[in-house]
């Protein structure tokens, strides 16, 4: 019985690399699988997942209109699993449309994001994956500052905390840290 999976981390915590090799492993079994993410993240092209350590591979870009489950219908073999990256990304009916693959399609989604921005409030794709997905984990790291365990992003503009702002801005290291809860309100930046 498939399921929808979502495992959300802070910015670092190894998402990316996490959807390369579940890829990796059904492919050297012969089975097939398809890999999408949000056409908002731009930084490294339209329609490529790539993580901070090199690697990166084409995936299909999800714009706004997107109808996931047509595509998935359509493809001239079913597969074995559905890869998603930066699912914070997605509007509402992109997470409706992955679960309806999973239910109707009986093919399992794994959907990789953030939970939280930089103000610490959902995105709308994280909300709505919580409320639907089957089982929900988080992949953990530490706080650049201590080692406590990080559970938010911290956005900065020329070394400076910001916590007002877009909630969607695209950027890296450069621009978001992940921190533990104490160093979202008093960040170390200093150090």
């Amino acid at each position: 019985m498939a399921q929808l999976y979502y495992k959300y981390g802070t910015m670092n915590s190894g998402k990316t690399i996490e959807i390369l090799k579940v890829a990796h492993n059904y492919e050297e079994q012969g089975k097939g699988v398809v890999i999408m993410t949000s056409a908002v993240d731009t930084r490294d092209g339209v329609g490529y997942v790539s993580s901070r350590i090199g690697m990166k591979r084409q995936a299909m870009a999800i714009e706004d209109d997107t109808d996931i489950l047509g595509y998935i219908k359509n493809l001239p073999e079913k597969p074995y699993c559905i890869l998603i990256d930066e699912a914070q990304f997605l509007k509402r009916h992109h997470v409706y449309d992955l679960a309806r693959v999973v239910d109707e399609l009986d093919v399992p989604v794994m959907a990789f994001g953030l939970k939280n921005d930089f103000r610490n409030e959902l995105f709308e794709g994280s909300k709505h994956l919580l409320l639907l997905a089957d089982k929900i984990e988080e992949i953990k790291t530490i706080c650049q500052y201590c080692s406590r365990k990080a559970t938010m992003v911290l956005r900065t503009d020329h070394g400076k905390p910001v916590y007002d702002g877009e909630q969607i801005q695209i950027g890296g290291n450069e621009t978001y840290i992940p921190v533990c809860r104490k160093h979202y309100f008093k960040p170390d930046i200093n150090n």
